[in-house]
């Protein structure tokens, strides 16, 4: 029997995600967007924002759903934190991992994990909460991600790589080994990364440059805990 399924965004990260976890365990029973335009998913109900989830949880108490946040980009705090306010009512997150996807053994996913089509994931590496890895994007041996990265389409960590919570590595960047990237950081569609990158840099370029600053999250400091992550079954 499958297990019933909730998603909070209803465009096309979810449409992603849906197509796979469908296609195994899961049944697809509500989403969740705060966009007030969207009625329906594929003939599945999409509820409005927080108020919509709670009026949807209020009606199904008893519901064992499992839980996925379809949203990408620089929003990765705010992934996690619906994630967060989702297992707070009582609802299971997954890890999201398409049958393509490479993992080993000894690689540690956060809560949340999204690993899509063709995406690699090297040896000893370890995921913050809420990380996407998105297609055929790779992450070498020895990384690691804080919590809410999103590596898009094509985008490749070399060896050794620390990401900063919250960064976008955009379609088709590179990385070389043994680079710092700071939190709450963007790196440019098809950028090379030679240098350390701050926190709060945009850079963009072959090499990558910085071409602007963002301003710091003014929400609360999202950090990870111990209990968030576990070998890769």
């Amino acid at each position: 029997m499958k297990k019933p399924l909730i998603i909070w965004g209803a465009s096309g990260h979810a449409k992603v995600l849906r197509d796979f976890l469908t296609r195994s365990d899961y049944q697809l029973e509500a989403l969740f967007d705060n966009s007030v335009d969207l009625l329906t998913f594929d003939g599945v109900p999409v509820h409005t924002g927080k108020e919509g989830f709670l009026e949807w949880r209020r009606r199904n108490p008893a519901m064992p759903a499992c839980g996925a946040v379809a949203i990408g980009g620089a929003r990765g705090l705010d992934r996690v934190r619906l994630q967060r306010f989702f297992t707070s009512h009582g609802i299971e997150i997954i890890n999201a991992i398409h049958p393509s996807a490479i993992l080993p053994r000894d690689c540690q996913l956060g809560l949340g994990s999204q690993i899509l089509a063709g995406a690699v994931v090297g040896v000893e590496v370890v995921l913050g909460e809420g990380c996407i890895i998105n297609t055929k994007a790779s992450v070498d041996h020895e990384s690691i991600l804080g919590d809410g990265c999103h590596l898009a389409p094509g985008a490749t960590l070399a060896g050794c790589v620390e990401v900063g919570s919250g960064t976008l590595i955009a379609v088709g960047a590179t990385v070389l080994p043994r680079i710092k990237i700071g939190s709450n950081a963007i790196v440019g569609a098809g950028s090379v990364v030679t240098r350390d990158v701050p926190d709060n840099a945009v850079v963009m370029g072959q090499p990558a440059r910085v071409v602007r600053w963002l301003a710091p999250p003014q929400l609360e400091p999202v950090t990870s805990s111990s209990g968030s992550r576990g070998k890769n079954p």
